[in-house]
């Protein structure tokens, strides 16, 4: 792939070469490997030498959340993870912006377009964001265009979160308008929801190598099934320059002793 830099990439747009547009989080990324705290565990646990993300919100309400995880949280001894249909359900933006505090990152969801604007008024600027435009657990289709909007200088953050699979074609808009921070991935679509955990880790691999051999100067953080340090290790030699666990915060046991680990080895 040929890339186009920075001044003549605003003037030269040759067939489909992707040129490289500056972007406002494209040189912000920590020399130090954080670990994020994935929702929905991210909206409880705050620990040191980890990151929360908090969420996912919407622009209003969506009552009925522990409802809908006692109905449709279970674990798939087939699949190897754990399946949910919460679909996005949450106290919406405005509690978001009330309880926020500097180091959290909050996680969006929007539903319609119109819905675009509204948030992005509401949301301080430089409020560190993650945009969620891959959630296959709810029953309406998330909003993927028009985002570029939320990139600004005084976010550190303001990171696209990929699903799993079908993709391609969005990183490649993505890219070209400016975000240069990716979480590899949503949970996983499947007949009874999303699915999370080791399954995923065969997706967030090869798409790690996908986005740092066609995407440069990106940063990745990569998810999906880290239940040790060698998970750890394994996408750090792929490229992926930051981590992100949930699932594995249903085991309290399991993770109290990959925290530790993590922590003391990471000083």
């Amino acid at each position: 792939m040929l890339f186009i830099s920075p001044p003549f990439k605003n003037y030269i747009h040759l067939d489909r070469k992707t040129p490289m547009k500056e972007s406002y989080t494209s040189n912000k990324r920590p020399r130090k490997s954080i670990l994020f705290i994935s929702p929905p565990f991210g909206n409880y646990i705050h620990l040191e030498n980890t990151t929360p993300i908090r969420g996912s919100f919407t622009l209003n309400k969506r009552p009925g959340k522990w409802m809908q995880i006692l109905k449709t949280l279970r674990y798939n001894s087939i699949l190897g993870g754990w399946v949910n249909k919460i679909g996005l359900r949450n106290p919406g933006i405005d509690y978001a912006i009330k309880t926020y505090k500097k180091g959290e990152i909050i996680s969006i969801a929007i539903l319609d377009e119109k819905e675009i604007k509204p948030l992005e008024e509401k949301i301080p600027k430089d409020m560190d964001i993650e945009l969620n435009v891959s959630c296959p657990n709810t029953d309406k289709h998330m909003i993927n265009k028009g985002l570029k909007i939320f990139l600004n200088p005084k976010r550190e953050w303001c990171i696209i979160k990929l699903p799993p699979v079908h993709f391609h074609d969005d990183l490649d808009r993505y890219y070209k308008e400016g975000f240069r921070q990716f979480h590899l991935s949503n949970t996983l679509p499947v007949k009874e929801g999303g699915l999370s955990g080791p399954h995923l880790k065969i997706y967030s691999k090869r798409n790690i190598k996908y986005i740092n051999k066609y995407y440069p100067n990106c940063t990745v953080i990569a998810g999906g099934g880290i239940r040790t340090l060698k998970d750890i290790d394994d996408y750090k030699e792929l490229g992926a320059h930051h981590f992100s666990v949930s699932s594995l915060c249903f085991n309290p046991i399991m993770f109290g002793a990959f925290y530790f680990k993590y922590k003391y080895f990471s000083k």
